[in-house]
């Protein structure tokens, strides 16, 4: 992965901790956001961010946190970006906390490589549910599979009993890895097996964790989970004890100024409950680039407000047909803004809301706004998953994709996204399509606007650049 960042003599120094896990599944998001519930109680100021594109438990890790939670991944946002944003954090916060993606040495780059990066012990959540032994020849492979990973320990999720507890402990050839044992951690009210994934603390569906806005006793289940994790060796550790933990973060190198390409433009951003896949980044590059972010709700409001140009992120629409089909004031305001011939950039759920229908998985079809030709179909099989990139003039957006639905749209499709390990020798037909209707410009792809500003104010009517 490169040369190790160079420290400087004014690196700051904090706290920090990599929370990862032998594969998906095994509590990564619970415990990372417990941990920051836990010390933002006590008075702490935590910084927690996301390893990997991920719009979800960034919800979740803000709502624990008190703070905004930002993307890390040493190709989406960049060493750079990286190196920024935790050096920044460092200087302001008592605890840096980084929830890792999939398993602890999958993809590339990995939660590994950025651990390895910048010197982050890596904290490894194991669901022990179904293992004794086993669970300290896992940890052991977890620390020293890849010679030099920094460690913090070892930590085991739903865990049956005291009696289980120990025999994962006693299965360690290293006790000081032991950070202790979590039971497995239901809401407030709910009975065993009862609930989503069986009454599971933080519920999922298809693109992953349910939004902490969707669940009115969202709070009571941080805490739950922050009081389980309270009675851990890893949940009792005061200020002086995280400090075996403290990273120095090195001082980014100057960055090129972003060009005012939308200066004096207004820039109406989707975001409710259908529309909320939106970065915080990509918002503030939007105002780096000069442009007046208004927000809007395609659910609640009547009409668009003024604006030059329009931005649908990704979401759940697929969940909102009906109430999105009834607001036919925000279907006619975005009709004539496209009439108009201002610029919409739509990206997947954004996209798949702009079409003229939508058959949805238990066979029913439901109308859209119909803005699109064409139709989406969602499916109970992954359509895509993974890094892509996104070529316009000389400049390269990147980000990804992530979808259930498929799409039989008949616009033109103006460019393909490809995959970066596909580079010019991406097959025919490969990559998310990007179609071009009117001022239009829709696709399954996720951009990371900060990796080109020019690209985006392109893709939102800009001229230059």
């Amino acid at each position: 992965m490169g040369a190790p960042v160079t420290l400087t003599a004014a690196a700051a120094r904090c706290p920090a901790l990599l929370i990862a896990a032998p594969a998906s599944g095994q509590g990564k998001t619970t415990v990372t956001a417990a941990l920051a519930r836990l010390h933002a109680r006590q008075g702490r100021r935590v910084q927690v961010f996301k390893c990997g594109p991920d719009f979800l438990d960034p919800h979740w890790l803000e709502l624990a946190s008190g703070a905004p939670v930002h993307q890390l991944d040493l190709w989406m946002t960049g060493e750079q970006d990286c190196v920024e944003r935790l050096h920044s954090a460092a200087q302001q916060v008592d605890l840096i906390l980084i929830e890792g993606v999939m398993g602890l040495f999958d993809g590339s780059p990995s939660a590994a490589d950025l651990a390895q990066r910048f010197g982050i012990p890596v904290l490894a959540v194991v669901d022990a549910s179904a293992m004794a032994g086993t669970f300290g020849a896992l940890a052991f492979g977890l620390r020293h599979y890849r010679p030099g990973l920094p460690w913090a320990g070892v930590l085991a999720n739903r865990v049956g009993s005291a009696r289980h507890a120990d025999m994962l402990r006693d299965g360690l050839r290293d006790a000081a890895d032991w950070l202790g044992a979590m039971a497995r951690v239901q809401p407030v009210g709910t009975a065993p097996g009862v609930g989503p994934k069986c009454g599971a603390l933080l519920p999922e569906r298809h693109l992953g964790l349910v939004a902490a806005h969707e669940l009115p006793d969202r709070m009571e289940r941080l805490d739950v989970a922050a009081d389980a994790l309270l009675e851990t060796p890893l949940g009792a550790m005061d200020a002086r004890a995280l400090l075996r933990w403290a990273v120095d973060f090195p001082v980014p190198l100057p960055s090129d100024p972003v060009p005012p390409l939308l200066e004096g433009r207004t820039v109406a951003v989707a975001k409710d409950a259908a529309f909320c896949f939106v970065y915080a980044a990509n918002v503030q590059t939007l105002r780096d680039l000069g442009a007046h972010v208004v927000f809007f709700s395609p659910l609640n409001d009547s009409e668009l407000p003024d604006c030059d140009a329009v931005w649908l992120p990704g979401g759940y629409p697929e969940l909102h047909t009906a109430q999105l089909a009834a607001n036919t004031g925000m279907a006619s305001s975005l009709r004539a803004h496209v009439q108009a011939c201002k610029p919409v950039w739509a990206e997947c759920g954004g996209m798949i809301a702009l079409c003229d229908a939508i058959t949805l998985a238990d066979g029913s079809t439901a109308p859209f706004w119909g803005l699109i030709p064409g139709r989406v179909t969602m499916q109970q099989r992954l359509a895509a998953l993974g890094p892509q990139e996104l070529t316009i003039g000389q400049h390269t957006l990147r980000g990804h994709t992530f979808h259930y639905s498929i799409g039989d749209i008949s616009a033109a499709v103006a460019t393909r996204t490809r995959r970066p390990q596909d580079g010019s020798q991406a097959a025919p037909g490969a990559g998310e399509a990007v179609y071009r209707h009117g001022g239009i410009h829709a696709s399954y792809f996720h951009a990371w606007f900060p990796s080109s500003p020019q690209a985006v104010a392109h893709l939102l009517g800009a001229t230059a650049g």
